[in-house]
């Protein structure tokens, strides 16, 4: 399996946990979501653990990927966050489990396990708020959340929150800083944004970077 997470210390004790299992190896790690697709790709794993916020590229899109390139893939997400938008938006990129990290010691071993029956695994105790949160919002009717802009754009977001220049970004992503600085016009005016600024704030919130 291949386990991904930007802090190295996490993903020490994560291994510990999962190689310590007979029937469960780590045989690739990555340090953000960019380098697990390239992993996965290259190791031609069964299963992949990503965490939610990562630099370059978050788990979420890491996922979308990922399920693109290897539909047989199962997706694991281990995360600290409970909150039903990055809950529901796992489930739409195919994920089979979320598992909280204060939990991890107890809950991911068997997460794995059910992935890997193809069944599919949510730590018991997020349920209640993430059912909670649902509910709320159904309540004071509305609808879960809608992704507004494009999976590159989303792409492009990540990177200039994260202080990339244009022809940074157009050297990570292949493509012209031309084409850079049109999706990032685009952003602006479907966010109703006015400058690089509230660009990272809105990367804060929306959980593409960590505050």
């Amino acid at each position: 399996m291949l386990l991904a997470d930007d802090h190295a210390l996490v993903r020490r004790g994560v291994r510990l946990i999962l190689d310590s299992e007979p029937d469960l190896t780590v045989v690739a790690e990555a340090g953000d979501g960019a380098e697990a697709v390239a992993r996965a790709r290259a190791t031609g794993v069964d299963l992949a653990i990503l965490d939610i916020g990562m630099p370059r590229m978050t788990g979420l899109q890491a996922a979308r990927e990922l399920t693109r390139r290897f539909p047989a893939l199962r997706i694991l997400f281990l995360t600290m966050y409970d909150n039903e938008q990055y809950f529901f938006e796992a489930l739409k990129v195919g994920a089979s489990g979320y598992v909280m990290k204060s939990v991890v010691d107890r809950d991911l071993v068997e997460a794995c396990r059910a992935a890997m029956r193809d069944e599919p695994f949510v730590h018991p105790g997020a349920v209640p708020a993430l059912v909670r949160g649902y509910l709320d919002r159904v309540r004071q009717g509305e609808r879960l959340p809608v992704r507004a802009i494009t999976d590159r754009e989303e792409e492009i977001l990540k990177l200039v929150a994260e202080g990339h220049t244009s022809k940074e970004i157009a050297d990570l992503l292949v493509i012209s800083v031309k084409t850079v600085e049109r999706h990032r016009a685009n952003l602006l005016q479907k966010l109703g944004l006015k400058d690089r600024l509230e660009l990272t704030r809105y990367a804060i919130r929306a959980g593409l970077i960590d505050p």
